[in-house]
């Protein structure tokens, strides 16, 4: 599933900035990592996820999808200042690319037999503050139920000072049992092979 990008865009290539020594244990490995979202810098994003809902009726819905969904994020920006000094402050890091659709394609060949999962791509879009809490607040139906589209959107607002990143993240929800929380693994990453 792909979210705010029309077809034609899957062809768009996208960048990310990473070390030398991840992009040799990508290579060595064959794997990619998508991180939870509470590990990415802005503390504004992820907070629709870790929402406590009150449906009309009173009732209280807590969910857990904050511990079962996983991101990464890229930029459509092919050279950019900002993107360089923010992710590469030793100045040893390396920008890597790639296009939506080999992105999108990558996670759907590696998770074609997983039962209880989804996975999409989007764009982000950079909001005013009022207009990201409407947004966040659309999440959710007044019955308190959530789509996966509907979860998928909320990682896809931003606040407008970070415009800059013209970003674009691949996520990915695990609902199986335990989803996040699996003894001996790490639990702030989703990680696939190439």
């Amino acid at each position: 599933m792909y979210l705010n990008l029309e077809e034609s865009d899957l062809k768009k290539y996208v960048y990310r900035t990473i070390s030398l020594d991840r992009l040799f244990e990508i290579f060595q490995t064959q794997e990619n990592t998508l991180v939870k979202p509470e590990l990415w810098d802005d503390k504004f994003e992820n907070f629709v996820l870790k929402s406590k809902l009150h449906t009309p009726s009173g009732k209280l819905i807590e969910y857990d999808v904050h511990e079962r969904i996983y991101g990464q994020c890229w930029t459509l920006e092919k050279s950019s200042d900002a993107m360089w000094r923010i992710y590469s402050k030793d100045k040893k890091s390396i920008r890597i690319r790639t296009t939506i659709e080999a992105l999108l394609d990558s996670i759907s060949v590696a998770t074609v037999a997983t039962n209880c999962c989804e996975h999409s791509i989007g764009r982000v879009d950079y909001l005013p503050e009022k207009k990201l809490v409407s947004r966040a607040k659309a999440t959710f139906e007044n019955d308190g139920q959530v789509t996966f589209g509907n979860l998928f959107k909320s990682l896809l607002i931003k606040r407008k000072a970070f415009k800059h990143e013209n970003e674009i993240r691949l996520m990915f929800l695990d609902w199986s049992e335990n989803a996040g929380r699996i003894k001996g693994t790490q639990p702030f990453e989703f990680i696939f092979r190439l």
